[in-house]
């Protein structure tokens, strides 16, 4: 019994040094926030290719950079923690790449 006490403790404190750390801007390598925003690009781009407003081209193009984003991801989180400037970092990617999907979707190119 005193050994499950023991541990429970540990792991309070665990939690709560992993909440004061995440309020002080250190969260590690968790990323959820760009997680999301990489799947909702995903399903852009994929909605535009079942609507026929991107072409081949753009599709290949937008997933390349798409792919780059995840690599510079892997990269960020590569030494145990992700910083405030890395994450700044792949903000900036998504937030290009958004512009980059939006301005894709809306031009009036001819469609294959």
């Amino acid at each position: 019994m005193r050994k499950f006490v023991s541990t429970v403790f540990a792991l309070a404190l665990l939690g709560a040094a992993a909440v004061s750390a995440e309020a002080h801007g250190h969260c590690g390598t968790r990323t959820p926030g760009i997680n999301r925003r990489q799947e909702r690009q995903q399903q852009r781009i994929g909605q535009g290719v079942r609507s026929g407003e991107l072409t081949g081209r753009e599709t290949l193009r937008l997933e390349r950079n798409a792919r780059e984003i995840r690599q510079d991801e892997r990269e960020a989180k590569s030494d145990g923690e992700v910083t405030r400037r890395e994450r700044a970092g792949l903000e900036r990617e998504l937030n290009h790449e958004s512009r980059l999907i939006y301005r894709d979707k809306h031009n009036e190119k001819e469609r294959n």
